[in-house]
């Protein structure tokens, strides 16, 4: 058996010994059909990668097991599926202009997870192929937090969920509030190089989630998007959606600073996370306005973070319709820790550490159940 590495400067055979597929993090195509074979090639040029191709069912079963990624002619697909591969995820048949219907039942019984129909597919197969090696074992809690009233320290706990989560993995802060202080200046990461959302808001196109992970101004596994400083504009949808996207699929937490303002993009970008922290003082007058944030947010979805001293649990209950998942109270020393760069956790037990680990909880529990 032979298998065929394609490569812009011709054909490279690989031989499969023992089973093994020697290309081991390239996707494989298994087709006979030379049209069908360009368009994926094209397609996989487009994503930036290089497919290992079996020009029959007997071939692809070599490489089947340790292919990232398996894409199946439908010109082949019976005859592989007469084989009996094992099941694994990661399989699409595709064919050349419409599927007919015997096709898809030879797809079903592959087990393959969808079907696509070239040329009218391509920008589909391309994101598969452009995310092999990018995802994450599983998908990203992805927080949001606001403030219940003004100065409640919504920017602050978003940047201090940041860091304490980077300890455990690839994190990211997004900011999209116009009107806050930037996330990048309260983490001292204003002066790492990286793209912010003036780049992003010009460009169009597929974002891929590795470029986008290490594209950000980063540190110690954290990276923030946020603004230029004094160059904040407004956000284009497109853009919003392809980085919320990468986002997700490049890393372990995705935390997102938002307004309190509400509008139909930042209620797109609310109804993405898994929960929304609204931080809120607990006094009568900050649950009145933290009651009136939370109202406006998807049902179940919200949670409250309070701080400093103030009315208990049950007394807030009867304010705001959202559970109490962390207190915390005034940090000594913040300040200074922002103005020394060193964003707003120092230690693994101020309180801002402490709220961080309980909320990061939270959202875990909330991702599982949806």
């Amino acid at each position: 058996m032979r298998l065929v590495h394609r490569m812009c400067g011709g054909l490279v055979r690989l031989t499969a010994a023992r089973g093994r597929l020697l290309a081991m993090n390239s996707p494989l195509i298994i087709t006979r059909d030379d049209d069908l074979l360009d368009e994926l090639l094209r397609l996989g040029a487009a994503a930036g990668v290089t497919p290992v191709v079996a020009p029959d069912g007997l071939g692809g079963l070599t490489g089947w097991s340790a292919a990232p990624l398996v894409l199946v002619g439908s010109d082949v697909a019976r005859e592989l599926a007469e084989l009996r591969p094992v099941r694994r995820d990661g399989v699409y048949v595709v064919s050349r202009g419409s599927f007919p219907a015997e096709a898809m039942r030879t797809a079903l019984a592959l087990g393959a997870e969808n079907v696509a129909e070239l040329p009218q597919s391509g920008e589909w197969v391309i994101e598969q192929l452009t995310d092999l090696g990018d995802e994450r074992p599983r998908r990203a809690w992805c927080v949001g937090v606001t403030g219940g009233s003004g100065g409640a320290g919504a920017t602050t706990l978003a940047a201090a969920l940041g860091q304490v989560a980077a300890a455990d993995g690839p994190t990211v802060v997004l900011d999209v509030d116009p009107l806050g202080p930037g996330l990048d200046r309260v983490l001292g990461m204003e002066e790492r190089a990286g793209v912010r959302w003036d780049e992003l808001c010009q460009t169009t196109g597929r974002l891929g989630a590795g470029s986008f992970r290490e594209s950000v101004p980063r540190r110690d596994g954290l990276g923030v998007l946020t603004w230029y400083a004094g160059r904040r504009g407004s956000l284009q949808p497109f853009a919003v959606r392809e980085v919320l996207s990468a986002a997700r699929r490049g890393h372990e937490t995705v935390v997102i600073d938002l307004p309190r303002s509400r509008e139909p993009l930042l209620d797109e970008v609310v109804a993405r996370c898994d929960v929304v922290l609204v931080v809120a003082r607990p006094t009568v007058l900050g649950l009145a306005a933290a009651g009136r944030v939370v109202t406006g947010l998807p049902e179940g979805r919200a949670a409250l973070v309070l701080r400093g001293p103030g009315l208990e649990d049950a007394d807030v209950a009867r304010v705001v319709p959202a559970p109490v998942v962390a207190r915390m109270g005034d940090q000594r020393g913040l300040a200074e820790s922002i103005d020394l760069g060193l964003g707003p956790v120092r230690t693994r037990r101020s309180p801002l550490a402490r709220a961080s680990r309980q909320v990061i909880a939270h959202a875990a529990g909330a991702a599982t159940a949806a």
